[in-house]
């Protein structure tokens, strides 16, 4: 059963409490165990992914099985239907769009006589994408992932993804994947999951090559490698659970809104759902309306579980205090199913995603709304954005000075490297200034 509860005080509680869901103590002897996957396929390479492959996912396979074979490929197209090969390509048409809008351009500026300043924008030389499988195929995944790192002019991209994610129990990766990944010009794919993948693309392998950015959500053994690589190569995000805030006034439609907090349960059991809301009467048609939704869901068991340990109403005294709440939370989704979503948006300070008025369920931007559903869990929104171009970009910084423009600041500069006990970066200044005169 959906909860409700109307003391703010326990609102706050819970909605802590949920945060708070990953940060269990069996992550350290998960951390653990990770480090050890880590160091044993840095040192033995494709031999320990094979190892690891038998051992997690119960999947023999050989090194000449790793990466997926051109026909293997070319079969996939003929097990999608045209129905699903038609979205993906309108998914992939909108993605693109909205990513070609947010490249930064390299520039330079002229603050001075004989002064350049700028930054040069350059994409990594090769990006790594980690697609996850387990519970369900995730063709969203790719597009969302691959689709800003094209954008962004990555040259090489390579991608690793679980095998037996094809539902039949072998070493077969479900067809809507890797048509998904041809379809963004992806056609380098491993078939490696779990924290051995990431192993794999930030050290390299016999057969899989090191990447400088690793992209993609996974569980928790994927979240803790990308963690413990981070240094050696870039990062997108460290991926919780997912969730869902919505903020709802008397002009929501209970049957919408219990929607769309299923949506989310179904992700996973620690998928957390949550309603903020002013209004009494509709907390208790949501809640109704839950109940009667989940009857019905194929996954009913899982959703249960997701709904009961981090499901929660909370009616609180106005829609301030529920924006005021969720900026605390800082939700990876904010639907604002009000009457005026716009007039809330200024204060909202801390969301990964925004779903503004009542028909823009968070499926919208999911699948094919253009920005990416790779975006900040577990109130890292009140740091961190959405995965995008810059994700795959580096900038460098452009400095150019003349003579008469140093001679200017000279001694201010070396004023500030003798206080600090750097007598050489004065030096290179005085070099600077006695060979001009």
């Amino acid at each position: 059963m959906l909860r409700i509860v109307t003391q703010l005080a326990e609102a706050e509680a819970e909605l802590r409490r949920i945060s708070e869901r990953t940060q269990a103590d069996q992550n350290l002897h998960r951390e653990a165990t990770v480090r050890e996957i880590l160091q044993t396929v840095r040192r033995q390479g494709d031999r320990a992914l094979l190892a690891y492959t038998a051992e997690f996912d119960q999947v023999e396979l050989s090194v000449a099985d790793l990466r997926v074979s051109g026909a293997e490929l070319e079969a996939a197209y003929q097990a999608v239907s045209p129905q699903l090969l038609s979205a993906l390509r309108l998914a992939k048409q909108r993605i693109e769009a909205f990513h070609r809008q947010r490249v930064p351009s390299s520039w330079v500026s002229f603050p001075g006589p004989e002064i350049v300043l700028g930054k040069q924008y350059r994409p990594v030389d090769r990006a790594g994408l980690y697609i996850p499988g387990g519970r369900a195929a995730y063709p969203s995944t790719v597009l969302m992932n691959a689709i800003p790192a094209k954008v962004a002019g990555v040259p090489e991209i390579v991608m690793v993804t679980p095998p037996g994610s094809d539902g039949l129990g072998g070493k077969g990766i479900n067809p809507a994947i890797l048509v998904a990944a041809q379809e963004v010009g992806i056609h380098t794919i491993y078939r490696v999951g779990g924290a051995q993948a990431i192993a794999a693309l930030a050290y390299g392998t016999e057969t899989i090559p090191k990447v400088d950015v690793i992209a993609g959500p996974g569980n928790i053994y994927v979240t803790l490698a990308k963690k413990l690589v981070y240094g050696t190569v870039g990062i997108d995000s460290l991926a919780g659970p997912s969730e869902v805030l919505i903020i709802a006034d008397e002009s929501a439609n209970p049957l919408y809104v219990a929607a769309d907090l299923l949506a989310q349960a179904e992700h996973d059991p620690l998928a957390a759902a949550i309603l903020l809301t002013p209004d009494l009467r509709l907390a208790q048609q949501v809640q109704q309306a839950v109940v009667r939704q989940l009857e019905e869901h194929p996954h009913r068991l899982l959703v249960e579980k997701a709904v009961a340990n981090y499901g929660l109403i909370g009616v609180v005294p106005d829609l301030a205090t529920a924006v005021n709440l969720s900026n605390q939370f800082a939700p990876e989704h904010l639907e604002l199913q009000v009457a005026d979503p716009w007039a809330l948006l200024d204060a909202i300070r801390h969301a990964g995603a925004i779903f503004l008025g009542h028909f823009t369920p968070e499926a919208v931007g999911d699948y094919l709304a253009g920005p990416s559903h790779t975006l900040p869990t577990a109130g890292a929104a009140r740091y961190a954005s959405a995965l995008g171009v810059e994700t795959f970009l580096k900038h460098s910084s452009l400095i150019q000075y003349g003579s008469a423009a140093l001679q200017e600041v000279a001694g201010a500069i070396q004023a500030l490297a003798q206080a600090e006990g750097l007598p050489a970066h004065s030096r290179s200044i005085q070099v600077r200034l006695s060979a001009k005169s």
